[in-house]
C-alpha cells in the first residue's frame, strides 16, 4: 500500500516537473510543484510503528504515558528538552496511532493505544520464542559440563 503511494506521488511529482518545463516563469513552478510534492508526501506517506519506538525518547514518552494519560506540559516536565521538541514526538507517536488525543476542556491529553501495542509485541513474539530456544539450548550444555566436572 505504501509503495503504490509513494509511486503515485512520483508520477504526479513528474508532471509538475513537465509543468516546469513549459511554464514561463520556472522559479514559479518549480516553488509550486515542490510544495505540492511536499503536501502529497506528508498526506500519503504514514509513519512505521517501528520508526517512532526507534527514537529513545520516544519510548520514555511511551513509558511515561502507560500509566495514566498526561499533557504535553507535563511530559515535557520530564524531560531536559523544550516543549516543541516533545510535541514532534507527541504528533509523531499520534501519527502512527500509538498514542491518542483526548481532549478536556482545553486541555489535551495523551494516552497509549493497547491495540497498536500488541502489534509490536506480536512481531517481537517470534524473536522471543527463537532466544528462549537459544538459552535453553545452552542451558543443557551448562548441565551436561557441570554434570562432567563432578
Amino acid at each position: 500500500m505504501i509503495q503504490i503511494r509513494q509511486l503515485l506521488c512520483r508520477i504526479l511529482f513528474l508532471n509538475f516537473i513537465f509543468l516546469i518545463k513549459y511554464l514561463r516563469n520556472r522559479k514559479v513552478a518549480r516553488i509550486f510543484a515542490t510544495e505540492w510534492f511536499h503536501i502529497l508526501k506528508q498526506k500519503t506517506v504514514r509513519r512505521d510503528v517501528f520508526q517512532a519506538i526507534a527514537d529513545p525518547t520516544r519510548r520514555a514518552i511511551i513509558t511515561l504515558i502507560a500509566l495514566q494519560a498526561m499533557t504535553p506540559n507535563a511530559i515535557a516536565d520530564n524531560f531536559n528538552t523544550t516543549r516543541q521538541a516533545v510535541s514532534k514526538h507527541l504528533r509523531i507517536l499520534t501519527e502512527c496511532e500509538l498514542v491518542k488525543q483526548e481532549y478536556q476542556g482545553r486541555e489535551i491529553y495523551y494516552s497509549l493505544e493497547i491495540e497498536k501495542m500488541k502489534d509490536i509485541d506480536k512481531w517481537l513474539e517470534q524473536f522471543r520464542k527463537i532466544w528462549e530456544t537459544k538459552f535453553n539450548q545452552l542451558d543443557n550444555v551448562l548441565t551436561t559440563l557441570k554434570t562432567k566436572e563432578k
